[in-house]
């Protein structure tokens, strides 16, 4: 199983696009710092995930997610008209 996941900053303005094998564990690494591309932007929190059976099929959606329309999603998720 692979999950695509979606984190705001909590404290600006910044979307951040993911997969993993392990959310859990892949959160924490953003909320540790761990993850060059995230660590400034600290504390994460997740906001959406998917479940998908197989790295092919969760690298599309997640492909999917980075795009405009993908990224509209996601705003609509965390701020709702």
């Amino acid at each position: 199983m692979f999950y695509v996941y979606a984190l705001k900053s909590t404290k600006h303005n910044r979307i951040y696009i993911g997969l993993t094998k392990d959310l859990v564990k892949r959160i924490k690494e953003h909320n540790l710092g761990q993850t060059k591309s995230t660590s400034f932007y600290k504390p994460w929190a997740l906001f959406y995930s998917e479940k998908l059976d197989t790295r092919t099929e969760a690298r599309v959606q997640e492909k999917k997610l980075k795009s405009g329309s993908g990224r509209e999603f996601l705003r609509k998720i965390i701020m709702p008209l």
